[in-house]
Order: structure tokens, then sequence, then C-alpha cells
């Protein structure tokens, strides 16, 4: 890795999106929601702007596909995490559950078939996309509702919710089946 593809503009965003984090966490233990709010809306347009920004510089780089995906993960189950200690009633302990399950077992699972079998290609599937979206604004609504408590809020956070309990079952079932499918295509052929 060279310094040029850390120097690109859509990776230099995904930094800035993990520099937000600690600020965000920082402001949600204050119980300043707003502010939270606003670094995680902030957050979240910065990871649309480096996709964008890649394609249509052409500066797509390995860095930005391991990048990526690492500081939407670690953004996205840092503050299921801390809303299960902060804010408990709102985001029950069964939702972080399952998002930390999937994601620890898809970062193990991502590192034992590049280490054996050299496989690199993990793009997120349809379901994966879906639960990333429905991630997203379950946080979105739940630090909405911490700012302004009306009911509407309310029904959009738990919708969300299951919205994700939901993808990011589908997302780690599917991610199973593409693993399997990947593997055996990428086997030898033992002759008989």
């Amino acid at each position: 890795m060279n310094l040029r593809q850390i120097l690109t503009a859509p990776n230099q965003l995904t930094l800035l999106r993990m520099i937000f984090l600690p600020f965000i966490v920082i402001n949600l233990v204050k119980h300043d929601f707003k502010w939270a709010l606003l670094l995680f809306v902030l957050a979240g347009l910065s990871d649309g702007l480096d996709g964008l920004l890649a394609r249509k510089l052409h500066q797509q780089t390995l860095l930005g596909q391991y990048l990526d995906p690492i500081a939407d993960k670690l953004l996205l189950s840092t503050m299921f995490l801390v809303l299960s200690i902060e804010q408990r009633t709102l985001v029950p302990w069964k939702y972080t559950v399952v998002v930390f399950s999937r994601d620890i077992s898809i970062l193990l699972i991502s590192g034992v078939l590049f280490m054996i079998a050299g496989l690199r290609d993990f793009r997120p599937s349809i379901f994966g996309k879906a639960n990333t979206f429905a991630q997203v604004s379950a946080i979105f609504f739940v630090l909405l509702f911490l700012v302004d408590p009306v009911i509407l809020v309310q029904i959009a956070t738990k919708v969300f919710l299951r919205a994700t309990f939901i993808f990011t079952i589908l997302s780690a079932v599917h991610y199973a089946f593409l693993v399997q499918h990947r593997l055996r295509a990428h086997a030898p052929v033992v002759a008989t």
C-alpha cells in the first residue's frame, strides 16, 4: 500500500467517518443527543459521498475496499452497543447481540477464507445492503427520538429495529450460502 491510496478523497472521507465515531459516543454518553444525531448524519453522508467520489474520480483502491466496510461496521456496531448500554429501553440487547454476532462471524470467516483459500471477493449482497440500510435507519430514528420523542419517530424506530433483526439474520444465512458457493468454485479439481 502506498501513500497515494491513503490520500485519495474517498479514503480521506472514510477516515473522517472513523474519526467522527468517538465524538458521537461522547455526545451520547453526555446525553447531548442533537450533536450525536448531527455527527451521525454527517458520518452517513460521508459514507455515501466516498463511494460516489471513488466511482466518479476513478479512485477506487484496494485500501478503500477494505477500509469502507470496516468503518461502516465499526460505526454501526459501536452505536448499537452504546445505545443498548445507555438507552436499553429503546435498543434492547437482542438487536445488538444479533448485529455483533453477524459482523464478528463475517469478519472471522473472511479472514480464514483469505488465509486458507486466498478468497478476496466479499462484496455485499442485496441482503447485506438492506441490512446496512435498516441498521443506519434504526440508529437514525433512535437518535431522532432522543431529540424529539414523537410517536411517529418511535414507530419508525421499532419498524427499523425489527427490519434490522430480520435482515441481519437473512444476510448472515445468504452470506453462508455465498461462501459455500465461492469455496466450491475455488476448489481445485481432483483427477480420478
